[in-house]
């Protein structure tokens, strides 16, 4: 009878949800690469750039998850944004006319994140204008936290939009050595809440070091979802919590 308990312990045993977004998805032909990673990998997509909707479609095909990668503005002006961005010197109007534009172009999309962004996410006003949009499409957003100010998930929640932040960049330094100590803090954030949730880019470095190490995270115990599967658990979770809360009293 022991052993029997032994043999079903390991299905008691969930999981950790693991989620990895590649950024800056649409400038160059070899981001189609990306498409080969092994696994349930979300996708950001520059709007307006040359190889997006050729990127949309294949990722549609293959049932990847896709989200806009809005460029909004940095605190170093010196950055270039990109086609389809938002700055803080725009009304309303242009502001959400700029983000409907971007979002017409890639109807695929479940969600929204930020490019750049330490400037414009700190400002109430335009998170604002971003969220009436969202919510409207019934878009979560994924709040990249290029700055620790951010008000995005903040203006998010006043508007009844789904939200969830970054946990760790995979690879703002590309070598091997921090390639993988990045992973095994996305690994630990994981063990530690049960999900996380990591950013990464279409460098070469980074594709083929995730090309290796996808396939292992199984076999550690860990499930690679599509964010919009974390932000879904997010709220069930606060759902069950404030049930619980309610009941209590």
């Amino acid at each position: 009878m022991l052993s029997l308990v032994i043999c079903f312990l390991p299905a008691l045993v969930q999981a950790k949800q693991i989620a990895i977004v590649i950024d800056d998805i649409g400038n160059h032909q070899r981001d189609l690469e990306t498409l080969n990673l092994p696994g349930k990998i979300s996708y950001s997509i520059l709007p307006h750039t040359p190889f997006s909707q050729i990127f949309a479609k294949l990722a549609s095909q293959s049932d990847k998850e896709l989200l806009l990668h809005v460029p909004m503005q940095a605190i170093d002006n010196s950055k270039a944004l990109g086609p389809g961005a938002l700055t803080s010197d725009m009304d309303k109007e242009q502001l959400q006319h700029t983000l409907y534009n971007a979002l017409a172009a890639l109807p695929q999309v479940k969600g929204v994140n930020n490019h750049m962004g330490s400037a414009l996410t700190q400002k109430s006003q335009p998170m604002k204008w971003t969220m009436e949009v969202l919510k409207q499409r019934d878009l979560y957003f994924l709040d990249s936290r290029t700055t620790s100010l951010s008000q995005a998930q903040n203006v998010a929640n006043l508007y009844g939009v789904e939200n969830v932040g970054r946990h760790v960049f995979l690879d703002n330094i590309t070598s091997e050595q921090q390639l993988q100590f990045r992973f095994d803090e996305l690994k630990h954030k994981a063990q530690r809440y049960n999900f996380a949730i990591a950013i990464a880019h279409p460098y070469p470095e980074t594709i083929e070091f995730l090309s290796r190490k996808l396939p292992e995270l199984e076999q550690q115990g860990f499930e690679l979802v599509p964010l919009s599967q974390l932000v879904e658990r997010k709220y069930i979770q606060l759902a069950k919590a404030e049930s619980k809360g309610v009941s209590a009293r």
